[in-house]
């Protein structure tokens, strides 16, 4: 007999296995909304998009909107120590990371720091079984829209997700924070800082800002005018700028140049607005800065 989906059933299962309960909660509100099977529900289901007007970003996005690059993924070596292993927790702040063999494109597992924790501890040089620890990791192709991938998560209980390009390597990674954002909008959580989140020095030729970043307190880091090259006085932020270079809202892996031979690298986009650059200082305005 195959499992019913009709609100008596869901009720039941609730009453059956108390963890259902713990679950549903504003996740299963937004599963029942996107797939309302009776006349009760579907009315549910308007008033909660009348509150959470994002909800229909969920049918309209795809995974590829909202998933952070290959190139951002925190992940640790099948051969990492725990030492290392640590490390990479406590620097990247996250509670679960992804685990590889050789490359991060031969994907094992994903590793929660509390398995970690509970096995092992912290303190000491064991000698770990990872192969042991590990979570089974769900694979979702670019082009899944955001409410398949909702109802995929929430049916295997996980909260993370690796994106899978046609060739069949890693492509990014996406987790129900970057889904519920797009509903309630920016979710900030404790390793979030005001500092951080604006402009970060990732090597001396590069830096990492947020789009939101004021034109001004960037020109003050890079010790250069941004604006003085444009001739819109009503631009004030970062974003503004690149918005006005493009003439669009450019796509995540896109390159703006600058005429003062700075390039902008878009790093986190979606359809709507800029949220993250990388700026690449040319080498004569980099030694001009020193």
């Amino acid at each position: 007999m195959g499992d019913t989906t009709d609100g008596s059933s869901a009720a039941q299962r609730a009453q059956d296995d108390p963890r259902e309960n713990e679950t549903r909660g504003l996740f299963g509100r937004l599963f029942d909304a996107l797939t309302p099977d009776d006349e009760d529900a579907r009315e549910k289901a308007d008033a909660l998009g009348q509150t959470l007007p994002g909800l229909a970003n969920l049918q309209r996005l795809r995974v590829s909107d909202v998933a952070s690059p290959k190139a951002e993924i925190i992940a640790v070596e099948q051969s990492a120590s725990l030492a290392d292993i640590v490390v990479q927790f406590r620097e990247s702040g996250y509670s679960r990371i992804p685990v590889y063999e050789d490359t991060l494109d031969k994907p094992l597992g994903l590793l929660l720091l509390k398995d970690l924790a509970l096995r092992y501890g912290f303190n000491g040089h064991h000698e770990i079984d990872l192969q042991a620890l590990l979570r089974p990791i769900l694979y979702v192709p670019p082009s899944m829209p955001l409410s398949v991938l909702l109802r995929k998560m929430q049916a295997e209980r996980t909260h993370f997700a690796l994106v899978i390009d046609e060739y069949g390597g890693v492509d990014g990674l996406v987790t129900i924070e970057d889904l519920l954002e797009q509903v309630v909008g920016e979710i900030e959580d404790e390793h979030d800082t005001e500092e951080d989140a604006m402009i970060v020095q990732e090597s001396p030729e590069a830096l990492l800002v947020d789009a939101r970043t004021e034109l001004e307190e960037l020109e003050d880091a890079l010790g250069f005018a941004l604006a003085d090259h444009v001739d819109d006085e009503e631009i004030e932020t970062l974003g503004g700028l690149i918005f006005l270079l493009a003439g669009h809202v450019p796509i995540r892996g896109e390159v703006i140049a600058h005429p003062s031979g700075v390039e902008f690298e878009v790093i986190e986009a979606d359809l709507r607005r800029i949220k993250r650059l990388r700026l690449h200082l040319p080498q004569a305005l980099h030694d001009a800065a020193q």
